[in-house]
């Protein structure tokens, strides 16, 4: 029996537990830690069975648990070369395993790929689980790279983001600045944009979609949600058909089960 939990997914924090069987792997801490083990508690998971935590990305909605949580129970903590450089500037003291491509925990293998977002080193993961099924999390990028989308295809779970609508996002209150750096090539993946690699994702093979940081000003889940639905459609492709679809709300999410 394998779990793919958002604990939580959006702007205030990001933590998603992939397990198998008895063990299993957390991709960031950007929760507290006491809400990082509630989180786990509600699903039944002991946090001593983790056997990793992997970093995305060194901006605070991923990392703000990190130290405490790992400290507490011990866990080792994994990222990319340049993700690892960033954080230990705030957390020095931090003991964290870089690497750049692939490795093997237990009997999870993780890989790891290039996202575009506003910081070096940025990191998208494939965790392939023990029984040869594979999971994706995949947020905070400006665009779907052909990088991105040659790892995230064949995977049979994908978390992808899906940060905005466009019209909320343009009319909304965000000042200039901060809706053009969204809308750049390293900010955040649009509701559009998100839709037609999914669409891409279930021709792969993805039967299990899980829509992740959306935006509280900039989204809502029934929007994105919707939008995704009628992208499909129009490939004739039919929920809970030829995929089944959730929302990850900001936290509490569905433990999903398959």
């Amino acid at each position: 029996m394998s779990k793919f939990y958002p604990i939580a997914s959006g702007s205030s924090g990001n933590c998603t537990y992939i397990g198998h069987g008895k063990s299993g792997l957390l991709i960031d801490a950007g929760i507290n830690a006491k809400a990082i083990c509630e989180g786990l508690c509600k699903a039944a998971i002991d946090p001593l069975t983790l056997l990793g935590i992997f970093i995305t990305h060194e901006h605070i909605d991923h990392i703000q648990g990190l130290k405490v949580f790992s400290s507490k129970y011990n866990i080792p903590i994994f990222a990319s070369k340049k993700t690892k450089e960033a954080i230990l500037k705030f957390i020095p003291e931090l003991e964290i395993t870089s690497f750049d491509e692939s490795l093997e925990l237990g009997d999870f293998k993780i890989t790891r790929f290039s996202t575009s977002h506003d910081c070096e080193g940025s990191s998208g993961y494939i965790i392939t689980l023990p029984d040869g099924r594979r999971c994706a999390v995949c947020t905070d990028l400006g665009f779907v790279s052909d990088e991105v989308h040659l790892a995230l295809s064949g995977s049979d779970a994908v978390l992808l983001e899906s940060n905005y609508d466009l019209f909320m996002l343009e009319n909304g209150p965000y000042p200039p600045p901060l809706k053009k750096r969204i809308l750049s090539d390293k900010g955040h993946l649009s509701n559009n944009n998100c839709a037609a690699e999914i669409a891409k994702l279930i021709k792969s093979g993805t039967t299990r979609v899980i829509l992740g940081h959306l935006s509280r000003e900039n989204n809502r889940p029934e929007v994105a949600k919707n939008c995704v639905v009628a992208r499909l459609v129009d490939d004739k492709l039919i929920e809970n058909e030829d995929y089944i679809l959730y929302v990850a709300p900001p936290k509490n999410g569905n433990v999903i089960i398959f």
